[in-house]
């Protein structure tokens, strides 16, 4: 791959202001992408956290994203036999569970995502200050 002008990482930032959340971050990774000025390519997104994630879900009712939070939290209880001694063992857990990178296809100049997809940021242990690392670069065949 051949590194353009606007081929670089980029990172900003999110607070967030609840235990466990996702947080719509969509138009912070579109702007990344305009700022790299890539039109046609790919988009990495990634989370350098263990208890926070990233994933691809809708963004049109807020409800999807509360009742994900609430399945979580039920298939991964605060509370249990947990050994990790920072007692965070759950928020390692869901984040596993989602995982820490999503790629996104980039077209003329704009993310290629589902009519009713947006990009979230999953917070699992905070509230907290935390970083999320964008680049996007164009793929030559």
């Amino acid at each position: 791959m051949g590194k353009s002008k606007g081929d670089m990482l980029q990172t900003f930032e999110v607070k967030t202001s609840a235990k466990t959340d996702l947080i719509d971050i969509t138009r912070f990774v579109q702007e990344a992408v305009r700022k790299a000025k890539v039109t046609d390519g790919i988009c990495i997104i990634f989370v350098p956290h263990t208890t926070a994630g990233i994933t691809i879900n809708e963004n049109a009712d807020p409800a999807v994203s509360r009742d994900i939070v609430m399945m979580f939290n039920k298939i991964v209880p605060n509370q249990g036999p947990y050994q990790h001694l920072e007692g965070n063992s759950p928020a390692h857990i869901k984040a596993s569970m989602t995982g820490f990178s999503q790629t996104v296809f980039v077209a003329s100049g704009k993310l290629v995502l589902g009519t009713w997809q947006g990009i979230f940021f999953c917070e699992f242990d905070g509230p907290r200050s935390r970083k999320v690392h964008v680049r996007a670069m164009k793929v030559e065949e």
